[in-house]
């Protein structure tokens, strides 16, 4: 199937690593030019390396902060200057599960704050800079990478209401650019198989006194298509949302968990 992506011009906020980064790996093979953002120098200039050699497309490097206004301002504008333009944004830039603890008694405001600025005000904010680029250029897409727990939440106290939030944005995002030619999705990922989640699981298999192996094994038992879901099988998902053949989907949020949540959504 041919997704008509040649030539589209992509960014990629926390495209280092996991999520972020199949889908730039993933769009770079279906013929665009991609900008990647992240705040570790060094795994992003390694990441872009291996996309580029790996696909012979124009990849960028761009430290970025999505927690800092100015990061992110230079982040879009050195990105549409490199590329020509900016055709689609990926929102990825937030770290697995946020960083509040799931003991509802020690949880702070300012850990839930940081943990909604850093995902739900930071895609905004660079959804607020990306914009105007799309809708020069008449069509857009941009993904939301959210998460179960805005479903199905957990203890933790922010995981769910900012992933909640994440869905809410992108719905009013839909509502507000549509009229433009610009499409917005959420995804909402479960379990998957990332740099960041297998060395959460390590830790939780060795509390648990297992192996990762073992833990991992489990895991696959426990999905209802014995399968464990990995970043390239999210960022495939993500890769057709940006295509124009997905014109007839926007202002939703769609889970890419393996069936690994009770909820049933009609």
């Amino acid at each position: 199937m041919d997704l008509q992506l040649q030539g589209k011009k992509a960014i990629i906020t926390g495209g280092s690593a996991g999520i972020g980064k199949a889908i730039a790996w993933q769009l770079a093979q279906e013929g665009c030019d991609v900008a990647i953002g992240a705040r570790r120098e060094g795994p992003l200039q390694t990441a872009a390396t291996e996309i580029a050699e790996a696909t012979g497309r124009k990849i960028v490097p761009l430290t970025l902060n999505t927690m800092q206004p100015d990061s992110i301002k230079a982040f879009v504008k050195q990105a549409a200057e490199a590329l020509g333009g900016i055709d689609i944004l990926a929102n990825c830039a937030a770290r697995v599960g946020g960083t509040v603890p799931d003991n509802f008694d020690v949880t702070t405001d300012e850990q839930v704050l940081a943990d909604f600025e850093e995902k739900a005000v930071g895609y905004l904010r660079v959804s607020r800079e990306a914009a105007p680029y799309m809708k020069q250029a008449g069509w857009g897409r941009i993904i939301n990478l959210s998460g179960g727990a805005g479903r199905s939440p957990g203890n933790g106290i922010s995981t769910g209401m900012r992933n909640i939030a994440t869905a809410a944005l992108t719905k009013s995002l839909a509502n507000n650019l549509g009229q433009f030619g610009i499409n917005v999705v959420a995804i909402y990922p479960g379990s998957t198989v990332t740099e960041a989640t297998t060395e959460r699981n390590r830790a939780t298999a060795e509390r648990q006194g297992k192996t990762l192996d073992d833990f991992m094994e489990g895991m696959r038992q426990a999905s209802v298509i014995r399968y464990n879901v990995t970043a390239e099988d999210v960022a495939a998902v993500a890769v057709f949302l940006c295509s124009p053949l997905a014109i007839g989907i926007t202002g939703e949020a769609i889970a890419v968990n393996g069936g690994g949540s009770a909820d049933m959504h009609y």
